[in-house]
Order: structure tokens, then sequence, then C-alpha cells
């Protein structure tokens, strides 16, 4: 089975499931393959590679920065992934980046998230409007729901979703913190669909602890919405298990978070 992670920093960081030194951040942006040198080596593979090792299975992982920088541009919200996947759906890349027909070639589990700025939702304005980027819940709603009918034309594929990722207090207004946690919630018991294709990640759950913030102990810093080392440790292993669940017994082992439910 083959399994694809679409990331930025913030999954970049469960993926690795180790302490990332600002030393060594800055190290990464000179080389990458440096920075890689000087860590050690990104856990969720190890994790994964274990469990091949010891329950006879054959499940590979692998991962990719989704949307490039260029020609696309670093940018993984809502509207992304619409734009890409369902406005832009075909058999031919867009901006030269995949396409779920593509993807779904290759892969048999697809996971994808988005980066903490999209917390920064807006008022709606006066309508909505599925092609829009703007960051409102009207929006993120009517892409979400376009994502969800895009994915279940793909019912041999899984799918696995972030619940979106927060950023700490300081970067983010009450205002714009209680639109994140009822998009959240609306994500959970409203979007969400039992028993189809779909399945989720609580990242923000993981987050805020029942909060409206990415609580400043388990960030990078807290002027930096990063997750910190010791919260990317425990997010990998859980992120993994919510993972083979999921491949496994369709989710229904563990909770959203990946916490056993045993």
């Amino acid at each position: 089975m083959n399994i694809i992670f679409l990331h930025h920093s913030t999954g970049n960081n469960i993926w690795n499931g180790t302490k990332r030194t600002f030393f060594i951040k800055a190290i990464t942006r000179v080389s990458k393959k440096l920075a890689q040198k000087l860590t050690k080596d990104p856990q969720l593979p190890i994790f994964m590679n274990n469990y091949n090792s010891e329950n006879n299975t054959n499940y590979k992982i692998t991962e990719q920065a989704f949307p490039k920088r260029a020609p696309y541009g670093w940018n993984n919200y809502p509207y992304d992934y619409y734009n890409i996947w369902v406005k832009n759906a075909g058999s031919e890349p867009f901006m030269e980046e995949p396409t779920l027909e593509i993807l779904a070639k290759e892969y048999q589990v697809i996971i994808f998230k988005h980066c903490y700025p999209a917390s920064n939702i807006k008022a709606d304005l006066d309508s909505a409007d599925i092609n829009s980027p703007e960051k409102t819940l009207a929006n993120y709603k009517l892409q979400y729901n376009a994502l969800k009918e895009k994915m279940h034309q793909f019912p041999d594929t899984k799918f696995v979703l972030f619940t979106g990722a927060v950023q700490v207090k300081y970067y983010l207004s009450e205002e714009e913190a209680l639109r994140a946690k009822q998009f959240h919630n609306w994500i959970i018991n409203e979007w969400s669909e039992a028993d189809d294709n779909i399945f989720l990640w609580d990242l923000y759950a993981l987050q805020t602890e029942g909060g409206l913030y990415f609580k400043d102990d388990y960030a990078l810093t807290p002027h930096n919405s990063h997750p910190g080392g010791n919260f990317s440790i425990k997010t990998s292993k859980l992120f993994f298990n919510r993972t083979i669940d999921i491949i496994e017994n369709n989710g229904n082992n563990t909770k959203l978070t990946g916490e056993s439910l045993n």
C-alpha cells in the first residue's frame, strides 16, 4: 500500500517527530540535505518500517510539499485544494501540481492538511464565492463540500485530512480564533460523514486542548506557531496510530486524535 502525505512546514515537524532547534532550522534554509545529516531520521517512516517488520505488512509512506513554492505558490488553503483538485481536475497536472486523478493512480491513501494561516478566517462577505481565495467561513464551506464530492469519486482511495492547524494567540485575534473553532466543529459534526472514504486526524484538538489557540507551551515559541519539539514527538506517534487504524479498521479503534479507544 502506497501512502502520500501532502504538507508544508507544520506537517514537516510532525513527519520528523523530533526536536528541531533554531540552528537546524536556519541550516535547513541553506541546505536541506545538510540539516538532515545533523538531525535524527524522520520518525514517521521509522514507525512505519518497524510496524511492517512486526506485522508482516508492506505499507510505504512518502511525503511531498504541496503545492510547491513555484510555479503555483506556497498556499495550501481550502481554496487551493479546490482549485487544483476540483476546478482544474483531470489527467494532466495543474501548474505542475498533481490532481487527484494523478495521485489516486499511485497512492491508496492520500493525507493532506492546511498551513496554520488558514486559521486567519475573516468575517463573511455579502455572498460566498467558491472561486475566491478569501479566507471566510462561507467560502471554506463551499470549497470543502466540493472537495468532499470530488473525493467521493475515488472510492478505492482513503483520504486523511488534518483538522485545521491553529496559531498561537500572538498571531490570532479572538474573532479569528472563534471562527477557526467554528470551522473545526463544522468539519467534525456536519461535514464529515460516516462510512465514506474520508477520515480525520484532529490536530486542532491536540493543539488547543479545548481552548481557542495553539498552546504556547506546545508551540516552537509563543511567537512561532510551528509545533515545538516535544509536541512534534507526541503528535507524530498519534498521527501514525490514527493512520494505521484508518488503513486497517476504518479508524474505528482510535479517537480522532489517534489515541486508542481500547
